[in-house]
């Protein structure tokens, strides 16, 4: 389905509750169906967060009968369902995707779990889903990695850990990519009660001794998702305002990066009673520069607001882009192009020059990518376009339409 966007002037002040955090709901997922002491509140409605959830449905009726589960395009399911299943003793487990997820690379999460012991053989090409899994106890308990693999690796592995019979020590070798992803694991693991030790780039994860007591954690709102109410804030008039919630001033989200990084674009933020209220300044710098191994997810709605706003814009650490939903660098060089921009693009790297007029009338590809359309959705504050495959949104925020509705925004 093809949506039209409008060209709209300015949108209206508005207050916009966001569903919970999809990282921290899949992580918390996971370790709910290894311990279901835990209660999750305010868990993300997301597609991501709704695969994860059937998959541990069809544990509880598979009956102990071999089973496949088909998790879509949902990459972080991919990740973490192989180590969940890879300690499921007993079970055996096809875990499958898309097409597109068929050819993105697991082997370095794969080899790490075979090195605990776990028994995964590949279906089809060697180093990709789907996989066959099956179930074991775990006894090995030393793993190392290169520091720059994708987070969903480290993450995977340091959630299972506290299950494992002699918890986990996992040494990460060079400089470590996304690391408030790995960060977040490690504070959820905490909350929750397990013991975990930090020392430069060595971490452990001791065994857990008991179940955890009942426990509620209550889910963050999601700041990806708060990612395209900062950009549209700053491509809107000054003075435009829009509060969303619930967010934390201590969140656990890395791209809580977005309140230091949109004042460069004129936003400023202010937190009130659990929401952030966006405000529109005067203030814009005419070219960014930024480091985003911390937060690459950001990569697509900066690069989108520069473009709106006439900066020029260089990117930098963004190597996990290549293996995400599409390559996203290739995907954000072809559509800004597209509209007019120059686009240099790299292994890690994005540089653009913005155009002097924006090519109106434009189809945007999404390249079964939400964050293509949830980032390029706010350009209609300067042209009217078309998303193409719109509803691919529903990977990440399902709701993005209708609330973009509520705003002002013209949709067709």
């Amino acid at each position: 389905m093809n949506i039209k966007l409008g060209q709209i002037d300015t949108v209206s002040n508005a207050k916009i509750k966001l569903s919970g955090s999809k990282s921290e709901t899949n992580r918390l997922l996971l370790l709910q169906a290894l311990y279901p002491s835990i209660t999750i509140d305010n868990g993300s409605d997301s597609d991501d967060s709704e695969v994860m959830r059937k998959a541990f449905a069809s544990i509880r009726s598979s009956q102990d009968q071999p089973i496949t589960i088909d998790i879509r395009h949902a990459g972080t399911a991919m990740r973490f369902l192989t180590a969940f299943f890879a300690l499921q003793d007993g079970k055996e487990t096809v875990l499958t995707g898309s097409s597109r997820m068929q050819e993105r690379p697991i082997q370095i999460l794969v080899e790490a779990l075979q090195q605990l012991g776990a028994d995964i053989s590949y279906e089809r090409l060697h180093g990709f889903p789907p996989l066959r899994i099956k179930g074991k106890k775990l006894t090995g308990n030393q793993v190392t990695l290169a520091a720059d693999v994708s987070s969903q690796y480290i993450s995977a592995l340091l959630l299972i850990a506290p299950k494992l019979e002699n918890g986990l020590q996992l040494t990460l070798q060079g400089e470590v990519t996304s690391a408030p992803y790995i960060q977040m694991t490690l504070d959820l693991l905490n909350q929750i009660g397990f013991k975990t030790k930090v020392h430069e780039n060595h971490i452990i994860v001791f065994p857990a001794v008991d179940f955890p007591k009942f426990t509620t954690i209550t889910v963050e709102s999601d700041w990806s998702s708060a990612s395209y109410y900062f950009s549209i804030v700053a491509l809107s008039k000054f003075g435009t305002q829009i509060t969303l919630s619930n967010f934390k001033t201590n969140s656990l989200q890395g791209d809580s990066a977005l309140v230091e990084i949109y004042k460069d674009f004129g936003v400023e933020t202010t937190f009130i009673n659990n929401s952030i209220v966006l405000v529109k300044t005067n203030r814009q710098l005419s070219t960014v520069n930024y480091q985003l191994n911390r937060t690459p997810d950001l990569a697509q709605t900066i690069a989108v607001t520069s473009f709106g706003l006439g900066m020029a814009c260089s990117l930098n650490g963004l190597n996990t882009l290549k293996i995400k939903e599409t390559n996203r660098l290739e995907a954000l060089q072809n559509e800004l192009m597209k509209l007019g921009a120059t686009v240099t693009i790299t292994d890690d790297s994005l540089t653009m020059i913005p155009a002097e007029k924006i090519q109106s009338a434009v189809t945007i590809q999404t390249y079964n990518d939400h964050r293509m359309a949830l980032a390029f959705a706010p350009l209609a504050l300067k042209i009217p376009l078309e998303i193409a495959d719109a509803e691919v949104v529903s990977k990440s925020y399902p709701n993005y339409w209708n609330d973009l509705k509520r705003i002002g925004f013209r949709i067709n």
